[in-house]
């Protein structure tokens, strides 16, 4: 098993850990997030990683970037909690996402699905509000 940390910092008051855990460590086909080096903001992320250049999807979507991971819902109190499983997103191998960044939108990701001039690029999830670099962990 091979786990990774990212903690999130925001331009707002947006924050927090992300773990990522993969449990075998058999090469992997594919993987994502944005190019590193560490940010110093969301406005120093780059664009999605997209080694397959496909459009913006769904989790489900055999279609998509590697990286697009979805929703999560905001409770009242503004907290996250969520887990999210995906064969995409890979710890090893060329495609790792060790050192990428994960960025966190302000808005609903409509996941490629309207016909707004940003969907099929961004899910039209609006500005970033907080992001974090990818490292590996002993935990």
């Amino acid at each position: 098993m091979v786990k990774a940390v990212c903690v999130i910092k925001g331009d707002s008051t947006a924050k927090g850990t992300i773990t990522l855990v993969q449990h075998s460590e058999s090469p992997p086909p594919s993987t994502s997030s944005c190019p590193a080096p560490p940010p110093a903001s969301t406005a120093s992320t780059s664009s999605h990683f997209n080694p397959f250049g496909h459009t913006h999807g769904a989790p489900e979507d055999s279609v998509r970037h590697v990286g697009d991971l979805g929703n999560v819902i905001v409770g009242q109190d503004g907290t996250v909690k969520a887990t999210i499983t995906d064969a995409h997103v890979k710890l090893i191998g060329i495609h790792s996402v060790i050192g990428r960044t994960i960025v966190l939108h302000a808005d609903e990701d409509d996941l490629g699905k309207t016909t707004h001039e940003l969907s099929k690029t961004t899910g039209n999830a609006g500005g970033r509000i907080a992001c974090g670099v990818i490292g590996i962990t002993k935990e």
